[in-house]
């Protein structure tokens, strides 16, 4: 028997246990990686979509945030890890797209190393101030700014967070400058917003509104193109101050490249079916986010169209994190 026949017939053997391996999936626990700290959106989304996901596919799905570095460090975890699903990411704008040219240095690209398994939703961003800040609209706050260069400071929870993203898209915008303060995540970012120590950020409805509710910030407008219905008479930025502006981070599930077919599509199935119960739609709608169900090929195509826009967008800027 020469070589070539020997490797067919390894080949022909193992290949029904390598499926049967496959069939098993999943059967042991599930990690799904924020790489951002608590408090934040797409920590809440992760805690959400792990709460749903755990039953459909019979095995825990344990949440593990890893932050710093802009998300880059959980990220680039996941993009290491086994392509087995055994490991997840929960991605968004900043870790998928804002990175690439935010950190020249960054040790994975969004689409060469990680297979898009499914997006979740669209959070439009809202602007928030301090209600001590002499501005109650996004007019007066941006007469504020403009007659004030460099003196307003927003905090964010990085570099490359979605904040940030959605920040530097709107001084692009409006040729406003102010200083960035960057948080190791939104939490403490708020926490100095509301004691005074910045003035000003964007952060996404589901984080920041209920301390609009409280009177403990200000909200002035939003970053999507239009209006959103579960927060009524909160203007755009795109019909205020900005014609045409729209910055709204999306959240999404990715795997580390390589990971077999079959995972993702049971993946992207049960992810779908999640997005389409109506506890989960109207839990996301309820705090200003669109569920976006779809397939792992359309969350691709976003990812490289974002990473094409933010490229050109944060050169243009002359933004960089390292």
């Amino acid at each position: 028997m020469n070589r070539r026949t020997l490797l067919a017939a390894a080949a022909a053997t193992l290949t029904p246990f390598a499926l049967r391996a496959q069939d098993a999936w999943p059967s042991r626990p599930i990690r799904l990686i924020v790489p951002f700290p608590p408090g934040a959106a797409n920590d809440t989304l992760g805690r959400a979509m792990a709460d749903q996901l755990a039953p459909r596919l019979g095995q825990p799905v344990v949440v593990e945030n890893r932050a710093g570095a802009g998300g880059a460090i959980g990220t680039d975890h996941v993009a290491k890890s086994p392509a087995d699903g055994y490991t997840l990411l929960l991605g968004h704008i900043g870790t998928l797209a804002v990175n690439v040219p935010m950190y020249p240095r960054l040790p994975y690209h969004p689409v060469r190393d990680f297979a898009p398994v499914a997006m979740i939703a669209t959070t439009p961003n809202v602007l928030v101030v301090n209600p001590r800040m002499p501005f109650q609209d996004m007019q007066s706050f941006v007469a504020y700014a403009k007659a004030n260069p460099g003196k307003l400071r927003y905090g964010t929870a990085g570099n490359g967070s979605a904040g940030h993203t959605v920040m530097l898209a709107f001084l692009h915008a409006t040729g406003l400058e102010l200083e960035h303060i960057p948080y190791r995540g939104l939490a403490p970012a708020l926490n100095d917003l509301v004691a005074g120590h910045v003035d000003v950020t964007w952060g996404g409805a589901p984080t920041v509104m209920p301390l609009v509710r409280e009177n403990r910030l200000r909200a002035l407008g939003l970053s999507s193109a239009q209006r959103v219905d579960s927060l009524p008479g909160l203007p755009t930025a795109a019909e205020t101050v900005a014609p045409g502006f729209e910055a709204v981070p999306w959240y999404g599930i990715a795997a580390p490249a390589g990971t077999p077919a079959p995972i993702i599509a049971r993946l992207n199935a049960e992810i779908n079916a999640s997005l389409n119960t109506p506890a989960v739609s109207e839990r996301l709608r309820q705090d200003g986010a669109e569920p976006t169900p779809g397939t792992p090929e359309a969350f691709g195509q976003l990812i490289q169209s974002e990473v094409t826009r933010w490229t050109e967008l944060i050169r243009a800027a002359g933004v960089t994190a390292n």
